[in-house]
């Protein structure tokens, strides 16, 4: 059967300094790379076809620092498709090498909820400034978007077709698959895996750089 495996990325600096992140392109601290690595060692017995990853370079080192643990010793291949000399000049031309690899596709869908004006700010001054409860909605509700940025409901809205029209139909080939993205473009996915509503998935508290997996048969989906 085809297993699916969600992971949040590890702890990101940006984490460590308590600030709004979204689309900003902060790497892995120190703390995230360990966590990494942990995860890679929990899944590394579990055969991986395919990785899928968001834009953001801590879902990509989250999902190549993982594999580096994995039992099979196959290397993780970032592709570049429609990226002119970057997709050509990229080919593997001999099928052994080939076989050592791993596709792994990144897909700017799969990216973190862009927080708009509020990215580089500090969770807690923004909490002194416009009171807890602001920030709250801002951060939890499911359709209520921070100035100029992106509610979960429209993070949903491009994460989930995504996840219909390309990581699903590699499950239906028989397919293990990786998904090594973030903590709100995980919550939409997992909010239909689960069946939950708006109210209850803003509730849900993903771990930095931990593995969940979710078998995939006869069309459905059953979490282990």
């Amino acid at each position: 059967m085809a297993k699916l495996i969600l992971m949040r990325h590890g702890a990101s600096l940006w984490n460590e300094k308590n600030l709004f992140t979204g689309w900003v392109d902060i790497p892995l601290s120190k703390k995230g790379v360990e966590e990494a690595v942990q995860a890679g060692k929990e899944i590394k017995d579990l055969p991986i076809d395919i990785i899928f990853c968001s834009k953001l370079v801590r879902s990509t080192m989250t999902a190549l620092i993982a594999m580096n643990e994995h039992a099979s010793g196959k290397v993780p291949r970032i592709l570049h498709p429609n990226e002119g000399n970057l997709e050509a000049w990229g080919e593997i031309h001999n099928e052994e090498t080939l076989a050592t690899t791993i596709p792994t596709h990144q897909a700017w869908e799969l990216n973190e909820r862009m927080y708009g004006e509020l990215q580089g700010l500090n969770k807690e001054e923004m909490r002194k400034k416009y009171g807890p409860e602001q920030v709250h909605i801002w951060r939890r509700s499911f359709d209520t978007p921070p100035p100029n940025g992106e509610s979960l409901k429209m993070t949903a809205e491009r994460t989930l077709p995504y996840f219909d029209n390309t990581i699903v139909p590699e499950l239906e080939k028989g397919k293990n698959v990786l998904v090594s993205a973030h903590g709100n473009s995980l919550r939409s996915i997992i909010m239909v895996l689960r069946g939950l509503s708006g109210e209850e998935v803003v509730k849900l508290e993903l771990a930095t750089g931990k593995p969940m997996i979710w078998e995939y048969r006869d069309g459905k989906f059953y979490e282990e």
